[in-house]
């Protein structure tokens, strides 16, 4: 070293004036400073002693260990490592507060009767029909209170949990009504019954229903209207003739206003199921239409109006529609129908108001939890439930709900890749666990008639599966066998949380329901108490636990040893290589990152239509985008996202709005009731959004 050098004078000086320092500042007397003391390892000595040899020249005949040849061992030890990308999931989560809920006594009914339907004035042949066709011999209780006086030609306001058989009671009387006519009915006479929906699904099911309880009485033509189906087919079927017409209401206001052969000169019967929610997606008008083409052609008629929830609307469209009607609330505990009130009233009294004293039945069949799971978790925590209750435990059936359309389509693309199994579970030393195929569908208001259709038979058919959906699905559909309902995004009211675990547990049976929250989240669970709804906690370890029995998900160490229990320390790192293999799938190509992107920006969009008096509770600045965008495995907060493009903005002709763009636009409780309308359209819309398929 050339000692001349400026930068070496500098530091030899440096260190002459702290050594001259050092001597000063020793105490007097020649007592030594204490020196702190420091931790040697041994390849500190090592160290030291390879320079040592290295000082003295020719004292030992040990060669100091070249640098080269100690980087190279390194190098090698560190490939020897395994290496993943890992994922700070367990990190800077906030805590998860303590669910403190009352024990509040659940407002029951009782499904079943010992009463059979033989006891009613019924005709033989359909007594044998719902016997024998619909394997039914004992009536529920909303069957035995409301067909008697059905048949006795009165209006009624019928108000049951979801799953008592609400169908079979406007649909017995109504069949045992047009067979007993004394002219026979002709198809040519167009319809005799009109029955409103509020969504395609629960049009297929009600008709499949009632074409069961006509079996015997062939003269009676049924037939269905919905959006997504071809309008010109429909009118001819019109043309025709149909007797009993099932129809959502958007498609039936179109054919009012365009097909010429349509009339209800006959209609003696008008039926209107699941009305609280026709309201609540900005129906309300079209049902006007329809009641004002009605009564045109006919003003007497026999009125139904069905519903699982009481709400101001229904009451308001009963005061409109019903004639004398006879009130008809099967839980004891559950409020009567109010008197009518003045309009003054009514228009002061708000939505809310009448929702905070309704009380709610629940089967009592029906197990409800709620875990409570940080956002970053959301994901992994949801993939072991699915994998926990229809992989390891099998026999289940899950309905999981999403608030979104882009939700459900990124969901069910990313569970299929990376939880089916795929290539990864044909490959030798996998568990047989992890061959087990998982099969996913999925349902929401963006897709072709057609496909819809299909996907809701086949899971109507089959015993196992996973459906992700919208709450497209949350209405009156009869799903047999589900055991699990999801709600992975909590519904807007403590009515939609009623519909939509009343998919399971109907007529009896044995169900269960999950309620995912975040931590701030978590005074959902007192809301759902003052409205007596009892919710059990499901603690987020035992659920990742699962984790521990699909070694795809084991982090690889050489030399470690089988593992044993469940080693909390394990089960995080489990779940730290699922998240990894969720990121790993998502950032694997640009097109998934727009997906992902897309379905969080979806997912901001309805976070933001919860109502006014539950901003308190689901507020978007409460969220953390960076930990929310971990959920839909993007590894940082993306940024721009309002730039995104959305499904069908790419068409050149004039497309429907999307979804943010009516958040904007709308206001109150209109908002979320239009950007919920495109899942129960007439179908009409040629620019309709389309599913976009890789």
């Amino acid at each position: 070293v050339n000692s001349q050098s400026p930068l070496i004078r500098v530091c030899l000086f440096t260190l002459k004036q702290s050594g001259a320092l050092k001597r000063k500042l020793q105490p007097p007397h020649g007592n030594p400073a204490v020196k702190r003391k420091r931790k040697l390892s041994p390849n500190t000595f090592r160290k030291g002693a390879t320079e040592a040899d290295g000082r003295e020249e020719g004292s030992s005949s040990q060669k100091p260990v070249p640098k080269k040849q100690l980087t190279g061992k390194q190098n090698e030890s560190q490939r020897n490592k395994p290496f993943i990308k890992t994922s700070s999931l367990f990190k800077n989560n906030p805590d998860i507060p303590e669910i403190h809920r009352k024990e509040v006594q659940q407002v029951q009914e009782n499904v079943f009767t010992t009463d059979s339907f033989s006891q009613l004035d019924l005709h033989p042949h359909l007594i044998s029909t719902i016997n024998t066709v619909l394997n039914m011999c004992s009536m529920t209780s909303v069957q035995k209170q409301t067909i008697p006086v059905l048949l006795q030609g009165r209006d009624a306001l019928v108000r049951s949990q979801t799953g008592s058989g609400k169908t079979l009671a406007y649909g017995i009387p109504l069949v045992q009504s047009l067979q007993g006519k004394e002219s026979k009915i002709q198809r040519s006479h167009g319809p005799y019954a009109l029955v409103l929906v509020p969504t395609r699904e629960l049009a297929l099911q009600s008709f499949d229903t009632i074409q069961k309880l006509l079996k015997p009485f062939t003269w009676i033509v049924p037939g269905v209207l919905m959006g997504g189906e071809k309008r010109k087919s429909e009118k001819a079927r019109l043309r025709k003739g149909i007797n009993i017409l099932i129809s959502t209401p958007g498609r039936l206001v179109d054919h009012i206003k365009s097909t010429e052969c349509i009339h209800f000169r006959n209609t003696q019967w008008l039926i209107i199921d699941e009305a609280d929610r026709i309201l609540d997606l900005g129906f309300d008008k079209d049902v006007a239409v329809i009641l004002n083409a009605l009564n045109a052609d006919r003003e007497t008629r026999q009125n139904v109006l069905l519903s699982a929830t009481l709400t101001e609307g229904v009451t308001r469209l009963a005061d409109i529609s019903l004639n004398d009607p006879v009130s008809i609330s099967i839980a004891d505990e559950i409020q009567k129908v109010p008197e009518p009130a003045p309009q003054t009233d009514r228009e002061t009294s708000s939505s809310s108001n009448c929702m905070e004293q309704e009380n709610f039945a629940v089967p009592d069949t029906l197990q409800q939890y709620v875990m409570v799971v940080p956002s970053k978790l959301r994901l992994v925590t949801l993939a072991a439930f699915i994998l926990q209750k229809c992989k390891f435990e099998k026999r289940h059936k899950m309905i999981i709900f999403f608030s979104s359309c882009e939700q459900v389509e990124f969901y069910y693309e990313l569970l299929v890749k990376v939880l089916s199994g795929g290539s990864e579970s044909e490959q030798p030393g996998h568990s047989s666990l992890s061959s087990v195929s998982l099969q996913f569908l999925r349902l929401h208001g963006d897709m072709e008639q057609e496909e819809r259709t299909e996907v809701f038979h086949e899971f109507l058919k089959s015993k196992t599966g996973i459906l992700l959906c919208t709450d497209v699905a949350a209405r009156g559909l009869d799903l047999p066998q589900v055991t699990w309902i999801v709600q992975y995004n909590a519904p807007a009211s403590p009515a939609e949380y009623i519909h939509r675990i009343g998919r399971t547990a109907r007529i009896g049976c044995r169900g269960s329901s999950l309620l995912v929250l975040a931590p701030s989240e978590a005074e959902y669970v007192s809301l759902l108490a003052s409205h007596k709804i009892n919710v059990s906690e499901l603690k987020m370890e035992k659920v990742l636990a699962s984790l521990m029995k699909d070694d795809r998900f084991k982090l690889h160490r050489p030399g470690s040893k089988k593992s044993c229990g469940k080693n909390p320390q394990e089960v995080r790192e489990r779940a730290t290589v699922l998240q990894t293999k969720f990121e790993n799938h998502v950032h694997s190509s640009e097109g998934n990152v727009r997906w992902a992107k897309k379905a969080l920006q979806s997912f901001l969009c309805a976070y933001t239509t919860y109502p006014r008096d539950l901003k308190h509770i689901f507020h978007i600045k409460s969220l953390h985008l960076g930990h929310v965008a971990k959920s839909f495995g993007l590894r940082d907060a993306p940024q721009n996202l309002t730039a995104l493009p959305t499904a069908g903005s790419k068409r050149k002709t004039k497309a429907r709005p999307n979804r943010c763009d009516l958040l904007k636009k709308s206001h109150g409780k209109r908002r979320l009731a239009e950007i919920l309308r495109s899942e129960y359209s007439s179908g009409m819309d040629t620019a309709g959004a389309k599913v976009r398929r890789k």
